[in-house]
């Protein structure tokens, strides 16, 4: 099932926005964890000017990906990281390069892990 996930600073989790026809842009959960599989990043350029201008948080930065049942990465895996004040998109966290897209992505309350 094809989703969007962003971190819901309300409800301490990640919410979780269909993207399949019959429920197109509806929450349909809150993870405290949650995998995808072709994954791309994103970051609402309007979003983020926003809230640097605003000084105040809004959703504009989500992943966007197949939602899979838990599952070990495989390969090669790094952090990801986003903070509108510092980049303009999602970061590695070592190299501070832009993360645009991953195979795999395993996100919980406290990281973003990722493998390309």
């Amino acid at each position: 099932m094809k989703v969007k996930v962003y971190y819901n600073l309300h409800k301490q989790c990640f919410s979780v926005v269909s993207l399949e026809k019959e429920r197109y842009g509806k929450v349909i959960d809150h993870v405290k964890r949650i995998s995808l599989w072709d994954a791309t990043f994103k970051v609402s350029d309007k979003g983020r000017q926003r809230v640097l201008r605003e000084q105040q948080k809004n959703v504009h930065a989500y992943i966007v990906g197949s939602w899979v049942s838990p599952r070990i990465l495989k390969g090669k895996i790094h952090k990801a990281t986003y903070n509108p004040y510092k980049y303009s998109s999602f970061v590695n966290t070592t190299t501070l390069t832009p993360v645009h897209k991953a195979d795999q992505v395993y996100l919980n309350e406290r990281n973003i892990h990722y493998v390309k």
